[in-house]
């Protein structure tokens, strides 16, 4: 049996060993050497997701009516809370809970949480969301928000149209130009992409995902609540502009967004060009790249 291969073999092997010393070092920065391809979903599966985008958006915004309408709105609590700031951190801190528990459900862990177009905007602009996945994605999450806004003008009555509920119906602060509201909104959705790019190219950060992205959006409420409404949401205020009637400023709280997120995935794409982001899902579950699983 000829060995002189083996004795030249063992040397390699040994040097091979040196280099990668820690197979753990490699698993924890598996964002440098995943592919981010989106995955390839079938009509069946897209339609489901697509379904539960759907849901948890009605939800979404039925919670967000609610809690307008008891916070803000006339009730037993509006009355016990100092001044509309107070009022719009609490606002804040309630819809970040709602938008984080979400994301964490089976139908969001399923979809990937978005209830937002210009998440999954940026998603395909990632390169790990199928960019025949957008358009249903947000056909999807703008019905969503008509049918979680109408559920809620069910449960309550007619209280949510009373002046100071309106639906949760948004609009900019006295003296705020289109322009100003616009390039606020396109900034306020362009900080969350790009912070939720960065946490989604690093494995260990992804099971905070949720957390942050609830955290920025009860952040933004409160801070642009008494200027621009702090949407950063197409969604979430298609749905009750379309049934409040007041749509003088929707085309800004639509397309605003979705530039902001256009713009931020490019730029992360610039400076962290040396990681991919590893999936879609703001829940954080990575896709295995050889299995297709999850």
């Amino acid at each position: 049996m000829d060995t002189g291969g083996q004795g030249t073999l063992e040397p390699r092997l040994r040097l091979l060993r040196f280099l990668t010393p820690n197979g753990k070092d490699k698993q924890l920065d598996q964002s440098r050497v995943l592919p981010n391809k989106p995955e390839r979903v079938g009509f069946g599966r897209l339609a489901r997701d697509s379904s539960f985008e759907l849901i948890l958006t009605s939800v979404l915004l039925f919670g967000v009516v609610s809690i307008v309408r008891w916070v803000i709105g006339p009730s037993p609590i509006s009355r016990t809370i100092p001044g509309i700031h107070a009022e719009l951190w609490i606002v804040g801190a309630a819809v970040a809970l709602l938008l984080s528990g979400l994301i964490l459900s089976p139908p969001g862990r399923a979809s990937g949480g978005h209830t937002n177009p210009a998440i999954s905007l940026a998603m395909w602009r990632f390169g790990v969301f199928p960019g025949a996945g957008v358009i249903p994605y947000t056909i999807a999450q703008l019905l969503g928000s008509v049918l979680g806004v109408v559920a809620a003008r069910r449960v309550w009555g007619d209280v949510v149209a009373e002046p100071t509920v309106v639906y949760a119906a948004l609009q900019p602060g006295p003296g705020w130009s289109t322009w100003e509201l616009f390039a606020t909104e396109a900034f306020g959705m362009a900080v969350i992409v790009f912070l939720v790019g960065l946490c989604l190219a690093v494995q260990r950060l992804t099971p905070f995902v949720p957390w942050i992205v609830g955290a920025l959006v009860g952040i933004g409420i409160a801070v642009l609540g008494t200027a621009t409404g702090g949407s950063l949401n197409p969604a979430r205020q298609f749905g009750p502009a379309v049934v409040s009637g007041q749509t003088q400023f929707l085309c800004v709280y639509l397309v605003a967004p979705l530039l902001g997120a256009a713009v931020a995935a490019w730029l992360r794409s610039l400076l962290q060009y040396r990681r991919k982001v590893l999936t879609h899902r703001l829940c954080g579950t990575v896709r295995h790249p050889a299995t297709n699983q999850l």
